[in-house]
């Protein structure tokens, strides 16, 4: 399967989605982004998340970039080259990284507070795996009370295998698309990652 990215589509279909304030790019590590093991839609999703970053970084949105430690012998298991970062950090006071156990980004991490006390009120959400980790985090997100916009191409899964008797190989973009539609409507799922705006959180 290809890898080239495709162009993102311009902005404009809706020219009044408010800004959000903080990006969490989810799991965006080596492993699932590179190499054999990457997500079909690898390209597209980097492309999607290297644009959303910048754009974040350049209107003092808060961003975290969460790092799954997965399990000894994973391959994201901790300290090895699947398990490293795909985007360049650039640390400071809007911008870190939080290491996570679980699916869910706020669980036994210290994401909750440190929105809160960034007075962060509505969040894009991004990475992979779209039915796991992105669902889970951005599913806590929406319980917490934020406003949570999950652009429908800056996230990205692998097909699911076909089982005998039970389903043929779902492919990963419907995986993605029901993922997504799973979150319910309070969540915005339909949002081209292009058409995401940042603005500084209010604490700021």
């Amino acid at each position: 399967m290809s890898q080239h990215a495709e162009p993102a589509p311009p902005a404009g279909n809706t020219p009044d989605l408010p800004p959000v304030d903080a990006l969490i790019v989810v799991d965006v590590q080596s492993a699932f982004v590179t190499g054999d093991g990457a997500v079909p839609a690898a390209a597209r999703l980097v492309d999607r998340t290297t644009d959303l970053l910048a754009r974040a970084r350049r209107d003092g949105a808060l961003v975290v970039h969460l790092q799954n430690d997965g399990p000894p012998g994973a391959e994201d298991e901790p300290h090895t080259p699947g398990w490293e970062l795909h985007h360049p950090v650039e640390p400071g006071p809007r911008e870190l990284v939080i290491r996570k156990p679980h699916d869910d980004g706020f669980a036994e991490t210290p994401l909750g507070g440190v929105l809160a006390d960034a007075g962060v009120r509505a969040l894009a959400v991004c990475g992979v795996m779209s039915e796991m980790c992105v669902q889970a985090t951005a599913r806590t997100a929406l319980a917490r009370g934020y406003r949570v916009v999950v652009p429908h191409d800056a996230h990205a899964t692998q097909d699911v295998p076909a089982a005998p008797g039970i389903s043929e190989v779902v492919p990963a973009a419907t995986v993605s698309r029901v993922a997504a539609y799973a979150l319910g409507s309070d969540a915005e799922v339909t949002v081209r990652a292009s058409e995401v705006t940042f603005t500084a959180p209010a604490a700021d």
